[in-house]
């Protein structure tokens, strides 16, 4: 192979893991933020679990409090009813008695249900409070390494640059702005086997002509088509 192509062959891995590597690194924000979205999903559902239970506690403490004031005001009423002068005024006091025992009775009735919830809550809550600590851990553990990858690629790419930079003192100037140039139109892949007359980058045929003077070339020479850089190889014949 001429030296020249065989240098562009390595400017051209050295691109193509380049931008492997450039992609790596871009994709890495993407990969992180995703990581956050999932660990804020998991805290929302701690924060909604407790927040529900702070909830049945304030509303069984309201009750509570219902409840003693209601006491309060029946015995009140007892004390008032002793002193009642008429029989109306006995059944107004027994009226008012009976409407504050039904709120007791309504009340208890209410905290027994707050506090069979109560315990399904406590559970959701230990449970969403162990996984928020577990997707914590997992978060900043991944985080920690991409941003590690993030530096190996980092360095990997000034050390590419520098491969490359010493290639290109090597290459011919003209194979060099040819091969740049292909790259820009084409992208990644630029040095290509031509088979079967066939150029296979474009996938285009090459003129017969042009193909036989191909298997002859001491020189570069460029698919008439993509202008991508070319190269044959004679077929290997098998052993004995």
């Amino acid at each position: 192979m001429n030296a020249d192509i065989a240098f562009a062959s390595r400017l051209q891995e050295i691109d193509q893991r380049t931008a492997s590597l450039e992609k790596e690194i871009a994709a890495l924000p993407r990969y992180i933020a995703e990581l956050e979205r999932q660990f804020a999903g998991h805290q929302k559902t701690f924060e909604d679990s407790r927040a529900s239970l702070l909830a049945n506690q304030r509303e069984r403490k309201t009750l509570e409090g219902t409840i003693t004031d209601a006491q309060q005001k029946i015995a009140r009423l007892k004390d008032q009813m002793l002193q009642a002068k008429t029989n109306e005024q006995y059944k107004a006091f027994q009226h008012e008695i009976a409407h504050f025992e039904s709120l007791i009775s309504t009340s208890e009735d209410r905290i027994l249900e707050l506090m069979e919830a109560a315990e399904t809550l406590e559970v959701g809550v230990k449970k969403a409070e162990a996984e928020l600590a577990a997707e914590k851990k997992h978060v900043d553990g991944q985080k920690t390494k991409a941003h590690e990858r993030a530096a190996a690629d980092q360095k990997a790419i000034a050390e590419a640059k520098t491969r490359r930079a010493g290639i290109e003192k090597e290459i011919a100037p003209a194979v060099l702005k040819a091969y740049e140039y292909a790259r820009k139109k084409v992208g990644a892949h630029v040095v290509c086997e031509v088979v079967d007359g066939i150029c296979t980058g474009c996938r285009l045929a090459l003129r017969p002509q042009y193909f036989q003077e191909l298997k002859t070339a001491q020189d570069v020479r460029y698919c008439e088509n993509c202008r991508r850089i070319i190269y044959w190889n004679p077929p290997v014949a098998p052993p004995a």
